[in-house]
Order: C-alpha cells, then structure tokens, then sequence
C-alpha cells in the first residue's frame, strides 16, 4: 500500500509584524531633503505634516506618482522612471518590504553555488516592472517578468532600456494565454528561486470601485478624482487586469497553486500575497492538498496596513 504524503509543514513569519522589514531602506519617514534633491519636482506636493516635517496628498495621484519616482531614482539608483496613463502606480516601500522577506526565506535554505544570482520569475509586472527593478537593484537578482497585457509588457521593456544599470537583469515575456500562469513564459528546464505576484484582489469591476472608494474615504479624499465615465480614480491607480478577476485574489492564488503542483521544479518557492487574512487557511490548505511539503505564512505590515505572503514548496 502506498504511504500517505506528509502533511506540509508550517512555520511561524520569519521576522517580527511590527514594522518594515529591518533590511528595508524605507524604515522612518521620508528623507525629503535627499528626495527634493534627485526629484524636485516633488517640491510641489510637499505639505506641512500635521506632527513633524513634512508630507504629501497620498490622494493625488500625481503627487504619489511623483514620490515613487523619487524614491526610486534616490534609492535604487534609476535615472528614469515613468507610468503609462491609468497604469498602478505602486507604493515602493511595501514592494521592497515583499522582496526583502522573500530574501530572508532564501536565507533559510542551504546556500546555493557562490557566483550564481538568484533568478525570480515576477508574475503580473504590470507596466511599472516595479518587483524587478527593486530586486535588480538592490539585491542583484536577475528576474523574468512575466504580463498578460502587451502594452505593460512594452511599457516595462522601455523602463528596462531606459535605465543602463539594469540592463542583463531583466527579461519581460508576455503570457499571450489568460488563463494560464507558467505555461508559455517558461522553458523547458528552466528554473527558479523564487516565484512572487501580486494578485488582483478583487472579484469585480464593482468590487473594486467600492474599494477605491473605502480608499478615498480614509484618505480623507470623500469625492477625490474621476474619470470620464465619473468613477472613482484610485490615487496608486490601476487597470481592469490590475486589480480584478472572476473570483479575485481566492481564485487566482488557487490557481497559482494548482498549476505550481503541475510544475513543482520550476521554483525553489512559490509565493504569492494574500489580501484577505480569512483567504489564508483556504490557501494553506489548498497548498497542501496540492502536495506542497512545506508552506509558510509571512506577515508584513506598513503602518496601518498588514498583508501577507504564503509561501510554499514542494520539495523540503
């Protein structure tokens, strides 16, 4: 008779939920003397902080736009960074926050050969290439970028020849097939580190407006901005593709996960954020009926804002 398979096993988060992970550069407020200096046009959004320094309107999005380019101009060393219309504009510190966890569970594994750079395979880049950028930049990772929509695909190679310090790092590769995650991005044999996503969230267009309103109301934005069709304009912004799916973020990381099953040597680990805490014992335990020999549960949290990343693997 066949042995059962383990159950995978589960550990705790690698650091503590109190904050940005220590190797994250955007611990404590905003160096906006340093960030003026690379980015003055920030200077325009700046306003007085009600406790100390300064700020900006996090419901305009041309004032977030221009804090990001800021940031990654002063941080990871670009020399140009720019966003199509309408594209999501994400916020830089709780991006690297991902990558620097994601480092930290590499580290728990035995090291690899000394000269061979971690690859990342970055599912949805979306037209920012953000995860890319940073790992490349910061932690000299070499990724495949991988996009349904050929127009943020284009948009990330131009960011890529833009910017010469990233040159060699990374690849960007359409997946001219919706419904599929790894099957044509991925080679025969090809392997990986590590797999990341940022999922769209929502399950509808409606869904995901409510949200952009429940945003805008804890901005202290009540109306803030409008498109043409007068919905709600996010401040991070964002396209259908972005930030919704039939199912949403439930059905989507199922998904990831049962294809991942079908290529488990593709990645060393598979990751994945996860929006909604209730979605994560569904998650885990999806992992784990998968055949997944290990799945962890990483808490990340910025300011007010907690998420989380499930990890998982199938060889321990």
């Amino acid at each position: 008779m066949a042995r059962p398979p383990r159950p995978a096993r589960t550990r705790p988060p690698l650091t503590p939920a109190d904050g940005l992970h220590p190797d994250n550069p955007h611990r404590g407020r905003y160096d906006f003397p340093s960030l003026l200096r690379v980015c003055p046009e920030l200077a325009r959004f700046l306003r007085p902080h009600p406790i100390e320094g300064d700020t900006i309107d996090f419901a305009r999005p041309d004032a977030v736009l221009a804090l990001n380019r800021a940031l990654l101009l002063h941080h990871y060393g670009l020399t140009h960074w720019e966003l199509p219309p309408g594209a999501l504009c994400p916020p830089i510190p709780g991006r690297a926050d991902y990558l620097h966890h994601l480092a930290a569970l590499l580290r728990t594994d035995p090291p690899g050969p000394a000269t061979a750079p971690i690859r990342a395979l970055d599912i949805g880049t979306g037209a920012s290439c953000i995860y890319p950028i940073i790992g490349a930049s910061a932690l000299g990772w070499h990724f495949v970028a991988t996009d349904i929509d050929p127009a943020s695909v284009a948009w990330a190679r131009h960011l890529i020849a833009a910017n010469p310090a990233l040159a060699g790092r990374i690849e960007c590769r359409r997946q001219p097939d919706p419904a599929s995650i790894f099957k044509n991005v991925t080679g025969p044999g090809e392997r990986f580190d590590v797999s990341l996503c940022n999922p769209p969230f929502h399950a509808s267009a409606f869904e995901a407006d409510a949200g952009t309103r429940r945003k805008l109301r804890n901005l202290g934005a009540v109306a803030g901005s409008r498109d043409s069709a007068g919905r709600p304009v996010l401040n991070f912004g964002g396209r259908a593709n972005e930030l919704w799916c039939p199912g949403g973020e439930l059905a989507f990381i199922g998904r990831l996960i049962s294809e991942s099953a079908a290529h488990p040597t593709l990645c060393r680990w598979f990751t994945s954020l996860v929006a909604k805490s209730a979605h994560l014992p569904i998650l885990q335990s999806a992992a784990e009926k998968a055949g997944a020999a290990e799945v962890r549960m990483l808490t990340m949290r910025h300011g007010q804002k907690h998420s989380r990343i499930l990890a998982w693997r199938f060889a321990a």
